[in-house]
């Protein structure tokens, strides 16, 4: 489960970026708390808006932010992309401290901080391939989500907590404060021996070049159809507790707690999942089907307690279904457009929430917020739908009968073709070797042991359309 951790430098990432997730959770819990209640009286589209914001960037800059992570050394643009967050934080922590900030400048600061996040998720989402080794890649991703999810446990609820003693602006100023950690961590990397990877040409379409990729993979396809349908209509949790929390007449301690108790599961998932030797589509259309029923059962709890505790079966699944989505997209991309595909991932999982939690919101004002979570239902449902349908048709899945079985008979499912594509490793062919006739002996020697072939010499990439690692 821990093996990533063997590599230095991957430790020193973890604790560093870990340390910066707490408080990135804290900041993202004030935000929409301070939108929802102290600039709006309980607005819940104002808070999809600012979300919508946020996430924006990712999808419009697509293009230009995956070629960054593919083209620059990632260290470097993680630094860059880090203290422009923090820069951000104190910004807008001195205006709250101060009592001049107003609705806009949360819209700019969202929009400021998803133009950031835009170039820093693919980089940061690709950089764990710098320090582990391919072995170990879908393990280290992994670990990134238990880290992320750790953090969701303590941050929300600490924020809760701040924002009653000491006010929202204090969380974002100790927001800006953690990102110290990971600079820090980013810095002592520096000397290390990170693994050299492959960097992007600066030929003529490397632009468009993740998007052909992906294109001509059907897998990568139907995840991120899936991705997007729950990242539009089933991630928008800020909405979900604030409003609920409101429902049960609850204030900004109960709120933060919600999305720490969701963090149980989270994490859960995310360790789980790093357990796995490798990542699997089927894992992830029954975690997203799962998640659909979480949603559906959290919708109808009565108290606020059972609405809370319902809600780790719903961090969960959706852990689940991400960190295995991330883990599949990473270990089965070819690593020169590693970067763009994760960008496109990042923008497809983001860049739904622009389109999704305005919705979303404007459900949860007109309807309520468990109609809010009924919308989400219905897009995991339709996500599942998707991916097994596609299992069905390009796969050939069935159910057969077992072959050894008793008097009652015992089923499983069987495929025409493998259901996942194998983890992308450099395929090898064997290469004539040329010996010089002017050494004497050279040809008994070539007689006695005939051609030899060189087993580590890569073979040229695979067509578009053939799943990487099979001939």
């Amino acid at each position: 489960m821990f093996r990533s951790l063997a590599s230095v430098d991957y430790r020193i990432w973890f604790v560093g970026a870990l340390i910066s997730n707490i408080g990135a959770w804290m900041q993202a819990t004030a935000q929409s708390w301070v939108v929802l209640t102290e600039l709006t009286d309980n607005d819940a589209f104002a808070v999809g808006i600012t979300m919508a914001l946020q996430f924006a960037p990712q999808l419009l800059l697509v293009p230009v932010t995956g070629l960054i992570a593919d083209r620059f050394e990632r260290r470097k643009v993680l630094m860059f992309t880090q203290s422009a967050l923090m820069a951000l934080g104190f910004a807008l922590g001195a205006l709250l401290i101060l009592g001049r900030a107003e609705l806009w400048h949360l819209y700019v600061f969202a929009g400021l901080l998803g133009i950031v996040n835009a170039v820093d998720m693919p980089a940061r989402q690709t950089f764990v391939a710098d320090l582990v080794s391919s072995s170990n890649m879908s393990n280290a991703v992994a670990l990134n989500s238990a880290s992320f999810n750790a953090a969701r446990m303590i941050g929300p609820a600490l924020a809760g907590l701040l924002i009653v003693l000491v006010g929202s602006g204090w969380v974002f100023v100790i927001n800006a404060i953690s990102f110290v950690a990971v600079l820090v961590a980013l810095a002592k990397l520096r000397g290390s021996a990170r693994r050299r990877m492959p960097r992007a040409s600066r030929e003529r379409g490397q632009f468009v070049a993740g998007f052909r990729y992906v294109a001509g993979r059907p897998d990568l396809v139907v995840v991120f159809v899936i991705v997007f349908l729950v990242g539009a209509f089933g991630m928008n949790f800020p909405i979900f507790a604030s409003t609920m929390a409101v429902e049960f007449e609850r204030g900004a301690g109960e709120y933060g707690l919600l999305s720490s108790i969701l963090a149980i599961g989270s994490l859960t998932g995310a360790l789980l999942a790093a357990k796995r030797e490798r990542a699997r589509l089927r894992v992830i259309i029954l975690a997203v089907a799962f998640f659909g029923v979480a949603a559906t059962v959290a919708a109808v709890m009565p108290t606020y307690w059972l609405f809370a505790a319902s809600t780790v079966f719903i961090g969960f699944t959706v852990v689940t279904m991400l960190t295995t989505a991330n883990g599949y997209v990473q270990t089965t991309t070819d690593p020169l457009l590693r970067g763009r595909v994760m960008a496109l991932y990042m923008a497809i999982l983001s860049g739904g929430t622009p389109i999704g939690a305005p919705i979303v919101g404007a459900v949860a004002n007109a309807w309520g917020p468990r109609w809010a979570l009924g919308v989400a239902a219905v897009a995991a449902g339709l996500a599942a739908l998707i991916g097994l349908a596609w299992l069905i048709v390009a796969r050939g899945l069935r159910v057969v009968r077992h072959p050894v079985g008793g008097w009652m008979p015992r089923f499983g499912l069987d495929y025409a073709e493998p259901p996942t594509a194998a983890i992308a490793v450099p395929i090898t062919r064997p290469v004539a070797v040329a010996r010089p006739e002017s050494t004497p002996g050279a040809h008994v020697a070539a007689r006695r042991t005939g051609p030899l072939t060189v087993a580590s010499t890569p073979a040229p990439p695979a067509r578009a359309g053939t799943a990487p690692g099979r001939a």
